[in-house]
């Protein structure tokens, strides 16, 4: 019998291979578009082949799809596919900005993946996709925790991705939490909070000042 996670890795391995356009960065929603299909299947029908919901990449979905492969602890995949749609990588060089016609500081809320238009960006300016790669990147990739006041931290990024720090604010505290990596990390940091006693869970429960925070993986 296939496990859960097994079925859940497949059919993530699946939508990859048909969906990840990784040469023009873009996650298509669906694919192959609704052109030919004689059944309406609502809206996005109405949309060309490869534009929008029709069968280009929807950046909604397309952040969601980082977060699935951060659930599916991918490591390398999670940061790559981050890395993909984040728009300042659409804009390194003229000829991707030439390709993308959007902004580099904020999401589009669709890429076009249809010929003549690979790349390009949509409607751009898109809060409700900024705020889902924000969720990605802080919580899911770094692994920033935070529930009824309490932290923890369980990152996905890769091995060799280094130390990292965040600086969190809360009332009138600040929190400096310094993210040790070691290769083969998995689970849940130890947390240890001013030098003092290591914990997997930790209350932010100060009111003012800067406190200094260790997450590592040794007991």
């Amino acid at each position: 019998m296939i496990s859960g996670a097994e079925r859940a890795r497949r059919a993530y391995e699946a939508a990859s291979s048909e969906l990840v356009m990784r040469d023009e960065g873009v996650i298509r929603l669906l694919a192959p578009p609704f052109d030919k299909w004689e059944k309406n299947p609502g809206y996005i029908k109405n949309y060309l082949p490869g534009v929008r919901e029709n069968g280009g990449q929807y950046s909604h979905a397309a952040a969601w799809f980082v977060i699935a492969a951060a659930k599916l602890r991918l490591k390398d995949d999670a940061l790559r596919l981050f890395q993909m749609i984040n728009p300042i990588n659409h804009t390194r060089t003229p000829a991707d900005v030439e390709r993308y016609k959007g902004e580099p500081y904020v999401m589009a809320a669709d890429v076009y993946h249809v010929e003549g238009h690979k790349g390009r960006a949509g409607w751009t300016w898109y809060t409700g996709t900024a705020g889902w790669m924000y969720q990605a990147a802080i919580v899911h990739l770094l692994g920033l925790h935070i529930e009824r006041g309490v932290l923890s931290i369980n990152p996905c990024v890769p091995d060799d991705f280094g130390p990292y720090t965040i600086e969190y604010k809360k009332d009138g505290a600040t929190y400096i939490i310094s993210v040790d990596l070691i290769p083969g990390y998995q689970g849940e940091a130890w947390l240890s909070f001013e030098g003092g006693e290591r914990v997997k869970k930790l209350p932010l429960d100060k009111s003012r000042g800067v406190h200094r925070i260790l997450a590592c993986w040794q007991p």
